[in-house]
């Protein structure tokens, strides 16, 4: 099932024995385009520390009380390898997790209770009488510095959601708007789309963009390069939030641009 992934931000995170923080990121590989690490704020319970957590550690979700169940205790929170909140995010720092937990660093999605990260509710496409949840905020934060933590001596393809949405979309001959947020595969954790906002561009116009279409994206800069021109997006066909659950309209944008069709 495909998810809006800001739905998640601000989910708590349950140990089997209390409350370990709540989500405040999501770091993503920009080449195979899959979530690899849940990054968990702890408030006061741990300072100055950075807390990862690895998707195969979700066992459960409870959609009402916004919160994820992990097969992990707070002492073995406690006790993980320390990840300083400024510190890049290295190869090396990910194995060290990846040995301390027991986690599968080839892990490629599936959750014990079926439906995927958050089952078949939270980020769901919004009925007609509900606003789309991803237009009215996103995952960015104010001064966020992430992109430094993550890249100076840190795996240069491990990108910070919260970073990346708001960077410009420059397609072949020019600017067509910025990230506004993203699309997962809630069973993988692949991101299938990025929403992008064209209101500088394109009036009022959403479009969904998958990462077939990124040639790259820069740090330096801010910005996303797509492979596809201004002209291909606005002859695309026009999009609504519910088309995500329709597989003839997916279908239909996937065939315009050429892109592979995956899951639908």
């Amino acid at each position: 099932m495909l998810e809006v992934i800001s739905a998640l931000k601000n989910y708590a995170i349950e140990a089997s024995d209390g409350k370990i923080g709540t989500v405040e990121d999501f770091l993503f590989d920009d080449k195979t385009w899959k979530i690899r690490w849940l990054v968990i704020d702890t408030g006061t319970w741990l300072i100055k520390r950075r807390v990862l957590l690895h998707p195969s550690s979700i066992v459960g979700s409870d959609y009402e009380r916004e919160s994820l169940k992990v097969n992990l205790t707070k002492a073995q929170v406690r006790e993980s390898p320390d990840i300083g909140h400024d510190e890049p995010v290295s190869r090396q720092m990910e194995n060290q997790l990846y040995n301390y937990y027991g986690w599968d660093p080839l892990w490629s999605g599936g959750y014990p209770w079926g439906g995927g990260l958050i089952g078949a509710h939270a980020g769901a496409i919004a009925s007609p009488l509900s606003p789309p949840p991803y237009f009215s905020g996103s995952l960015r934060r104010e001064g966020a510095n992430e992109g430094n933590a993550l890249h100076e001596g840190g795996d240069p393809h491990l990108r910070s959601i919260a970073e990346v949405t708001g960077y410009h979309i420059n397609a072949t001959d020019g600017d067509i708007g910025h990230v506004e947020n993203f699309i997962v595969d809630s069973a993988t954790l692949d991101i299938r789309y990025l929403i992008i906002d064209t209101k500088n561009w394109w009036t009022g116009k959403h479009i969904l963009m998958s990462p077939d279409a990124v040639d790259g994206i820069n740090w330096s800069d801010h910005h996303v390069q797509l492979n596809v021109t201004q002209d291909q997006v606005k002859a695309s066909p026009p999009w609504d939030p519910r088309d995500l659950m329709n597989q003839a309209a997916m279908k239909k944008l996937h065939a315009h641009y050429g892109w592979i069709a995956q899951g639908v």
